[in-house]
């Protein structure tokens, strides 16, 4: 099984019991980016993770695409998790370096935190469609 098989493997059935595990998939400094954070090495990346299962209820991961060149990756999936009762999902993509151990070195998720989060939250919510409306083009007759 490739480094890339055994990580989307270990996501997908990601608990707060298999976080520990974290050291068999990340080198020892590895960095970590997101919308929301940018951190450097196991410990902050874990701290990432214990936050995602303090905040949200049941938080899975389901890979939908992988793409494998050399030592890197990129794999699309989708995040689904719980929050005040509702369920969300958030489609994004991650780019991944691994090391010649195997081991990932930089993982760089790539999702649009106004669309697929802010935007289905209420109150907030409301506001982002509305600026979305604002910027988007419309489709206008008047160019051909």
């Amino acid at each position: 099984m490739t480094p890339l098989a055994k990580l989307t493997t270990w996501y997908a059935t990601l608990t707060i019991d298999t976080l520990p595990d974290l050291h068999l998939f990340y080198a020892p400094m590895a960095t970590f980016k997101d919308p929301f954070n940018e951190v450097t090495g196991i410990p902050a990346i874990q701290k990432i993770f214990v936050h995602m299962f303090d905040t949200t209820d049941n938080p899975r991961f389901e890979f939908i695409d992988t793409i494998e060149q050399n030592s890197q990756a990129f794999v699309t999936w989708h995040f689904i998790f719980g929050l005040h009762g509702k369920e969300y999902t958030v489609k994004g993509g991650s780019h991944l370096r691994f090391d010649d151990a195997g081991l990932i070195t930089e993982h760089r998720d790539y999702w649009d935190a106004a669309e697929e989060l802010w935007q289905k939250l209420p109150i907030i919510g409301m506001l982002v469609r509305w600026l979305r409306g604002k910027f988007s083009v419309k489709n206008d007759s008047r160019v051909s």
